[in-house]
C-alpha cells in the first residue's frame, strides 16, 4: 500500500491522485474475460434503456385506440418515463452504496421486469403509468449510455411489425439478461473496499483480472479510496459556490468512444449539434410538404432522412459528451452531488419535451421540429461561447481555465 510519504509526494508535484500509480503498460496483461463478461451483463441495463425509451413511439396509435385514451392520458403515459427515470437517478446512488452495484442492478431489474408486465396486462390508463413509471425508475438506475441508440432504434424497427403488447414483452428480455448475468459477475472490487471487506475486496479483484498478481492495483484502489474518506463531503449548495457554479455544463456509440479523445470535446458537440439541428429541419420540411400538399412523394424520405440525422448527431456527441465533460470539471468532492444535479436537471428537461410533444404536433407539425432546430441552434452558439475544452488537461488547468 502507498505510504503517506508518497501521498504527500504525488500533492506536491500537483498531480492528480486518480491517475495510476503504475503505468498500464508496466502491468502485465491479464485475462480479461471476467471484464468482458461484466461490460455485457452492465450494457444490457443501457440496452433497456433504449427499448424503455423507444417503446412509446411505435405504439402509440395502437394503445390509443385499444385503451381510448386522450392525448393528454397518452403524453402522461409517454413522459411518465422520464419522472421515474428522475426519481431512480437519485435513488441510484444511495441504493449503489448500501446495496452494492450489482444489488443496484439486480433492484433496477426486478422494477423494469414488473413494469413491462403491467404495461402488458395494462386493460386501462393507470396500470399503464403505473408500469411506465416503474420501467422509468429502473432505467434511471442503470444510468448507462453505451447502447441505448441499439435499443431505441430497435424498438423502432420491431415495434412496426409487433402488437403493443407484444413489444412490451420483448422488453423483458435484456432485464432478464441482465438479471441472471448478475449471478455470474462479482461485485465492484471498489465498492468492496469503500464498505471496508477486504476479503471478498481481493476476490473480486482477482476474479475480474484473471490472476492472483494484483497486489499492486489493489494497494492503488486502496490508496484512492482513503483519500476520498478524507474528503469533505460535499452538499447541493456547494455547487453554487462561485469556483463550481462557473463549472455547471449541460446518451455513447462505438464510434464516439473510439474518437471523443482524439477529436476534442467541442468540436464533437458542435458536429453533433449542427447534425441533430439539420435532422430537424429536414423533418419540418417533410411536415410543411405534407402539409401543403407539395411534392409528397419526398416528403417520406425527408422525414426517415431527418430523423436518421438526428439520432446519428445524438449518438456522435450529445449522447455521451456532456457527460464526459461533466466528470472532467468537476473536482472529485463536489463530483457526487453535481452529478445528481445534472441527472435530475437533463431528466426533467427530457420529461418537458416528451409531455408536450403530441400537444405541440397538435399545434404544428413543421412548427415542432422547427422549434426544436432552433433549440439547437442556440445549443451551437452556448458551446461556442461557455463550454471549455476538457481534452488532454488536468482537473486543476481545467478549473484555472474556467475560474479566468
Amino acid at each position: 500500500m502507498a505510504t503517506n510519504k508518497d501521498k504527500e509526494k504525488r500533492e506536491d508535484n500537483g498531480q492528480d491522485y486518480r491517475a495510476p500509480l503504475i503505468p498500464q503498460d508496466e502491468r502485465r496483461k491479464d485475462n480479461n474475460s471476467m471484464v468482458y463478461l461484466s461490460t455485457f451483463v452492465a450494457v444490457c441495463g443501457s440496452y433497456s434503456f433504449g427499448t424503455g425509451i423507444g417503446y412509446s413511439s411505435p405504439s402509440e396509435a395502437a394503445i390509443k385506440k385499444d385503451l381510448n385514451l386522450t392525448i393528454a392520458q397518452y403524453s402522461l403515459f409517454g413522459s411518465i418515463l422520464t419522472l421515474g427515470a428522475m426519481i431512480g437517478a437519485v435513488a441510484s446512488g444511495p441504493i449503489s452504496d448500501y446495496f452494492g452495484r450489482k444489488g443496484a442492478l439486480r433492484i433496477s431489474s426486478v422494477i423494469c421486469i414488473g413494469g413491462w408486465l403491467a404495461i402488458y396486462l395494462a386493460q386501462g390508463p393507470i396500470p399503464l403509468d403505473t408500469g411506465r413509471l416503474a420501467t422509468g425508475f429502473g432505467m434511471g438506475v442503470f444510468s448507462y449510455v453505451l447502447l441505448i441508440i441499439a435499443g431505441v432504434s430497435i424498438s423502432f424497427i420491431i415495434g412496426t411489425q409487433l402488437h403493443w403488447r407484444t413489444l412490451a414483452l420483448s422488453g423483458l428480455i435484456p432485464c432478464a439478461v441482465l438479471l441472471v448475468g448478475l449471478f455470474f459477475i462479482p461485485e465492484s472490487p471498489r465498492w468492496l473496499a469503500k464498505i471496508g471487506k477486504p476479503l471478498e475486496f481481493d476476490s473480486a479483484l482477482r476474479l475480474l483480472r484473471g490472476s492472483d498478481d494484483t497486489y499492486e492495483e489493489a494497494a492503488e484502489i486502496k490508496d484512492y479510496i482513503d483519500t476520498l474518506e478524507k474528503l469533505p463531503k460535499a452538499t447541493v449548495f456547494d455547487l453554487f459556490q462561485r469556483r463550481y457554479s462557473r463549472s455547471v455544463i449541460v446518451i455513447v456509440t462505438t464510434l464516439n468512444a473510439l474518437f471523443i479523445d482524439k477529436a476534442g470535446r467541442k468540436p464533437l458537440l458542435l458536429v453533433s449539434v449542427a447534425t441533430m439541428a439539420l435532422g430537424c429541419l429536414l423533418a419540418a420540411t417533410s411536415f410543411y410538404m405534407k402539409t401543403y400538399q407539395i411534392a409528397l412523394v419526398a416528403a417520406p424520405a425527408l422525414a426517415v432522412t431527418g430523423i436518421l440525422l438526428f439520432i446519428a448527431g445524438f449518438s456522435l456527441g450529445m449522447g455521451a459528451v456532456p457527460w464526459v465533460i461533466m466528470s472532467e470539471i468537476f473536482p472529485i468532492n463536489i463530483k457526487g452531488t453535481a452529478g445528481g444535479l445534472v441527472t435530475l436537471v437533463n431528466w426533467a428537461g427530457a420529461w418537458a419535451v416528451s409531455y408536450t410533444f403530441n400537444f405541440l404536433l397538435n399545434w404544428s407539425s413543421y412548427g415542432t421540429f422547427l422549434l426544436y432546430a432552433a433549440v439547437n441552434v442556440a445549443c451551437i452558439l452556448f458551446v461556442i461561447n461557455l463550454v471549455p475544452e476538457t481534452k488532454g488537461k488536468t482537473l486543476e488547468e481545467i478549473q484555472a481555465a474556467i475560474n479566468h
